[in-house]
């Protein structure tokens, strides 16, 4: 018998929006609104969009030996974080392969690890087996946390009349404790859309209540739209930010995976850095790129990249990109065929379309200023 789907605490105002509700990652989720994936989509790159992202996971870490302990199961250098600050960064399998990408927050009192959805148990599992040889307390926070993510060059001055944080004085990858709409939470300016945007992160029993708001203060403006994971997807790719269980998995390492910018090999001893230096003295043999195609054609997961009339690699995620109006793509090839501007092809169906390697992002109008 099939385990029951959770509900995130804005399950009720998806169905009210008339939200078209999947599966995703163990929860009932809105892929779409009725206005459609486009339309959301633009909204976002335009003006604004909100969306529920409460399935994420959040692990509190407490501890004399918090940030030894962060060294250790992370590729990144946690020691570069100041109070204040968040760390895009991955855990690896002592093999190298990637267990799940993550983001690390530090404040004055704690750090927080914000894990996919999709990997929760997973990752708690392999946090919390390794966290018994370190003085540190760990808690799974995710059932009490909510998270909501505003997001689009508007996203600032809609969410500015309902908090007095100075929302100016948060740079791009920073947080500050809150009140918006009389919630108290953390506000944090990042995001997975290339717009400019802020994730929210509040008691669970009163997301309804900053939903309410904000769409509120949105309507005031006409400029925010319920967007859902339909978009998030689109949106992404077009910035080429990888997604775990697509791009990101246990079968392929940070160094090919294009997070050799993350991977700090000298920070010392960590799970999976003897793996990992062993590739890259060895040399990396395949790598995740982008892929830009030059006829009409939709390259969706799975779809074999081809190159002299050879299977070379597979897509890995693919969209019509609705601000380009061209099918993009990231996907596997060897490192040979990994240069930008590199011709290769992708096979949709029986036809082989043609195809360029392009260094991501596809899409360069955003908001966004780091």
């Amino acid at each position: 018998m099939a385990e029951a789907l959770k509900k995130t605490p804005l399950w009720e105002a998806h169905v009210a929006l008339g939200g078209k509700l999947v599966p995703f990652a163990g929860f009932e989720m809105p892929v779409q609104y009725p206005s459609g994936i486009t339309t959301e989509h633009q909204a976002v790159r335009t003006a604004a969009g909100l969306f529920d992202v409460c399935h994420m996971g959040e692990f509190i870490l407490k501890g004399p030996q918090a940030l030894d302990f962060i060294q250790k199961i992370t590729v990144n250098d946690a020691s570069k974080v100041a109070v204040g600050q968040v760390q895009y960064t991955a855990m690896c399998l002592e093999n190298g392969g990637i267990i799940d990408d993550l983001l690390v927050y530090r404040d004055a009192e704690h750090w927080m690890l914000v894990v996919n959805a999709s990997n929760k148990e997973k990752d708690l599992a392999w946090v919390e087996g390794h966290a018994a040889a370190f003085d540190v307390d760990l808690v799974d926070a995710s059932d009490e946390t909510a998270l909501l993510a505003l997001q689009g060059p508007r996203a600032a001055e809609i969410l500015q009349p309902l908090t007095g944080t100075d929302l100016g004085g948060i740079g791009y990858y920073r947080f500050a404790a809150g009140e918006v709409a009389g919630v108290e939470g953390m506000i944090s300016r990042t995001g997975y859309t290339g717009e400019d945007g802020f994730e929210l992160y509040i008691p669970a029993g009163a997301a309804m209540k900053l939903w309410d708001a904000l769409m509120g203060a949105g309507a005031e403006g006409g400029g925010l739209t319920p967007t859902g994971l339909g978009c998030r997807d689109s949106l992404r790719l077009e910035m080429g930010y990888a997604l775990y269980g697509n791009d990101l998995d246990e079968e392929h390492t940070p160094l090919e995976s294009g997070l050799g910018w993350i991977t700090k090999l000298d920070k010392g001893d960590f799970l999976g850095r003897e793996a990992l230096v062993a590739q890259k003295e060895a040399g990396i043999k395949r790598r995740l790129v982008g892929m830009k195609l030059m006829d009409r054609g939709f390259p969706r997961h799975g779809y074999p990249v081809v190159a002299g009339g050879e299977e070379v690699g597979v897509v890995t995620s693919g969209v019509v990109s609705p601000s380009l109006g061209l099918g993009i793509a990231l996907g596997y090839v060897p490192s040979e065929l990994a240069s930008p501007g590199t011709e290769v092809g992708v096979r949709i169906r029986d036809k082989v379309i043609p195809a360029v390697i392009q260094r991501p992002p596809f899409y360069t109008g955003g908001s966004l200023r780091r």
